[in-house]
């Protein structure tokens, strides 16, 4: 047995790192944590200073069972998990759990996986930092006892199966806040006059700087350059600069992947963490932009090798967001030499993305000569502005250059890429001038990158909780990423050409949306109650002051029980008052009276999601002749604040019959999973795209028939003995739909040749045994032991 074992977190971080080491280590994965609280409400004993109740999950007890083993037999342990106080906090708990000694444990730490890293961590070991470890469980408890004591509040007061959470909450406001911005937001327009000038090549734009609010003002502008002389007022040429961004931290590395890659945030964290682990990359949870000297020579090297001297400029970047650890380096390649790396698709677009980003920072600026001509009009007093550029020396662009959200605006820019030979004093020929209704834009919604950015701005959350943060929240139900059609708006273009203005309306598509993210009616309830009965939960300054306390607590400065006691004792009256005294929360409003019926339409939040109903609800005693409500439930992209009346009604018009098929009668409903079509009670879902109340009797039809054709391909076999029993093809192969059971067919089995009683005998084996997932049971295990109950274990005293 080797003398040494080292504990990573990752099995592929342990095959890696096992290469660089000798015959003298054994390197082991903890696969993440190896225990967590445990489930019930005594998780955390609020009276004896916040102890915590830890159990070791089942699908743990046998990777801590072997490293207990081996820990034993080993003359020393290395615990070698992340640098940030997650990973302290699971070598703590591997301290603890696995019983381990001071004498014979070392703690270890490193940003990159390379030899020469491994090695100067081994030759440089430390204990356990428990400043670290008391910040980490600082953050467990005080967002347990959030959670836990939180959501029970709103199960009572909104609807069963929520919850809240400090960052997730704080999450949701933003983007329920950024919503009724825009759906508060009235668009203003105005003409905006652009110009051109000269011919061919020797064409250029130039713009007015000011707009026109009314069109009668426009068309005067435009009718009187019908006889003017255009002339160049001035010429001012200078020189200008623009530098790189930084290397990467967590959080810009995640919007660059969003606007260069489209990856998701939760994406672009599992493939920098294979990077990572496979020792491509540095550690990818940071928030310093710093890069080590061994960085900075290597970055050198690869720049004046690969494009020259000129192209090289040592810059050292300080982190501006507070709490950030300069210690940690920024995210960059481990070997600047390997321009891009093997793995797949996705593996090889990030990385490469990285070396240019952490390249381009050591580059030099672009140089530019920028020109800026003013323009008279001999029968106005305004001028109009020709801007051009042209780039004298690429610098860091032969690399990298950063994208900005804004890109994804539609651009409004009448420069110039380059002005064509001019004077002072030069007559211009006037080609043509356009007056164009634009719009004003209300702010845009959050993608999953701007979001981060904006918690990172505002100082919540860290590196590593970004992504669980917005993976949290959809899960959740509490907000929706999806695209959404914009809708026609028309726009007036007013053309001055030959000595005529032409006048023309034209129409574009508005309010497009690609990957946004949206609140959903829950979400809205429920942010708008935790607003008004826990508002610090929800203050952004709050949040941000937690955070700055555990890294006061990860520093030293501040003891953790004493920081979570300061929050937990208001926090908790707060819960108590408002369970004993606050109002049920539905998120309810009145939208007018149905002409039909001359009965109110309300709309508000169910068990079920929001829906629209007509009359009121029904009393709790029954009276004689009383009509019950009629409700509908909400469209996808209709929310409970916006609705009108009229589109309220809308929804009444389904279910509606759109014909007859096979002596049969086609509804047209909506239901759970959206819009469907019901026809000899089966269903058939409508194709995305395909509005319900358009649906006629030809396209129905071939609804239906294109579904049972795909139907018919996907079966097998039927059986004369029981007809609902059948053999199909599935996404993971075949297998037999018996009864409410999905049975895998044995690998021995050929499904062309089983029987009725074959299925029925797989059928009745499947339900003797525990369920697993959608197909029916694992394989049954020989002698199993009794199942026990996870060990829970009271934490160690966490040294002090």
């Amino acid at each position: 047995m080797a003398k040494n074992l080292l504990i990573v977190e990752s099995p592929a971080k342990a095959k890696t790192i096992e290469g660089y080491l000798g015959k003298d280590f054994t390197v082991k994965s903890s696969y993440g944590h190896i225990r967590d609280l445990v489930k019930s409400e005594d998780a955390i004993d609020i009276n004896n200073n916040f102890e915590q109740k830890y159990e070791v999950p089942a699908d743990k007890k046998q990777v801590v069972s072997e490293l207990r083993k081996l820990a034993k037999e080993a003359e020393m342990v290395w615990l070698a998990s992340d640098e940030d106080r997650e990973g302290e906090a699971i070598s703590w708990h591997l301290f603890d759990t696995l019983d381990l000694k001071d004498a014979t444990t070392k703690r270890i730490v490193f940003h990159e996986i390379t030899k020469s890293a491994i090695t100067k961590a081994i030759e440089n070991p430390r204990k356990i930092d428990y400043n670290l470890v008391h910040a980490q469980q600082a953050r467990r408890v005080l967002d347990r006892l959030v959670g836990f004591e939180l959501s029970p509040v709103l199960w009572k007061k909104v609807k069963p199966s929520l919850s809240a959470g400090r960052v997730q909450s704080v999450a949701v406001r933003l983007i329920v806040d950024r919503e009724r911005e825009i759906n508060k937001f009235k668009a203003e327009a105005a003409f905006r006059i652009v110009a051109l000038f000269g011919k061919g090549r020797e064409s250029f734009k130039a713009e007015l700087p000011e707009r026109f609010s009314k069109q009668e003002d426009a068309e005067k502008f435009l009718t009187d350059c019908i006889a003017a002389a255009f002339n160049i007022k001035s010429l001012e040429t200078r020189p200008t600069k623009r530098g790189p961004a930084a290397p990467f931290t967590t959080s810009t590395l995640q919007q660059e992947a969003s606007r260069k890659l489209g990856f998701s945030v939760s994406r672009t964290m599992q493939v920098a963490q294979k990077l990572y682990e496979y020792g491509k990359i540095t550690y990818m949870r940071t928030d310093s932009v710093n890069l080590s000297d061994t960085a900075l020579q290597a970055a050198e090297k690869q720049i004046t090798s690969a494009y020259g001297e000129r192209y090289h400029q040592l810059r050292k970047y300080k982190t501006k967001s507070a709490g950030a650890q300069e210690a940690h380096e920024a995210i960059r390649p481990t070997f600047f030499e390997n321009h891009t790396t093997d793995g797949d698709p996705s593996e090889r677009r990030l990385y490469e993305l990285i070396w240019k980003r952490a390249i381009a920072s050591q580059m030099s600026e672009a140089q530019f000569e920028k020109t800026v001509a003013k323009i008279s009009i001999s029968t106005r007093n305004e001028d109009l502005v020709a801007n051009g550029e042209v780039m004298k020396f690429d610098g860091f662009l032969k690399v990298y250059l950063e994208s900005s959200d804004e890109d994804e605006e539609i651009s409004e820019d009448g420069d110039n890429a380059i002005l064509p030979p001019l004077t002072k004093g030069q007559l211009l020929t006037l080609r043509e001038m356009t007056a164009t209704e634009r719009y004003t834009r209300a702010s845009a919604r959050y993608t999953e990158a701007s979001l981060v950015k904006k918690l990172e701005e505002l100082g919540i959350g860290r590196p590593s909780t970004y992504a669980p943060t917005i993976s949290t929240i959809q899960n959740r139900g509490y907000v929706v990423k999806e695209d959404r059609d914009g809708k026609p708006r028309n726009f007036r273009v007013m053309t001055l050409s030959d000595g005529k203005i032409a006048k023309e309306e034209k129409t574009e598509n508005t309010g497009v949306e690609r990957s946004k993210l949206f609140p959903t009616d829950i979400g809205a309830v429920v942010n708008d109650f935790l607003v008004q009965h826990f508002n610090g939960i929800v203050d952004f300054n709050f949040t941000a002051t937690v955070e700055k306390q555990f890294d006061e607590i990860a520093q030293g400065l501040t003891e953790w029980t004493a920081m979570i006691r300061s929050f937990y004792t208001p926090f908790h009256q707060e819960v108590e008052s408002t369970t004993k005294n606050a109002d049920r929360a539905n998120g309810g409003r009145d939208l007018g009276i149905d002409e039909k019926s001359g009965k109110m339409v309300s709309v508000r939040i169910g068990r079920y999601g929001p829906f629209v109903q007509i009359g009121e609800s029904e009393s709790k005693e029954k009276v004689e002749g009383q009509e019950k409500p009629v409700y509908a439930s909400l469209r996808t992209g209709q929310m409970m604040e916006t609705i009108t009346l009229e589109e309220a009604m809308e929804l009444f018009k389904l279910p509606k019959k759109v014909g007859f098929f096979e002596e049969k009668d086609m509804t047209v409903a909506i239901g759970k999973f959206g819009p469907y079509i019901r026809h000899n009670s089966a269903f058939y879902s409508l194709p995305k795209g395909i509005d319900p109340l358009d649906v006629l009797e030809d396209q129905a039809i071939e609804i239906i028939q294109e579904k049972r054709k795909k139907d018919a391909e996907r079966l097998i076999k039927v059986f004369d003995e029981n007809p609902e029993v059948k053999i199909l093809n599935g996404r993971w192969g075949p297998y037999i739909e018996f009864e409410k059971l999905n049975i895998k067919i044995p690998k021995d089995k050929d499904p062309l040749t089983l029987t009725f009683d074959e299925c029925k005998a797989l059928a009745e084996i499947a339900e003797k045994e525990p369920k697993k997932g959608k197909f029916g049971a694992k394989k049954a295990v020989a002698k199993a032991a009794p199942v026990k109950k996870p060990a829970v274990k009271k934490a160690k005293a966490v040294k002090k």
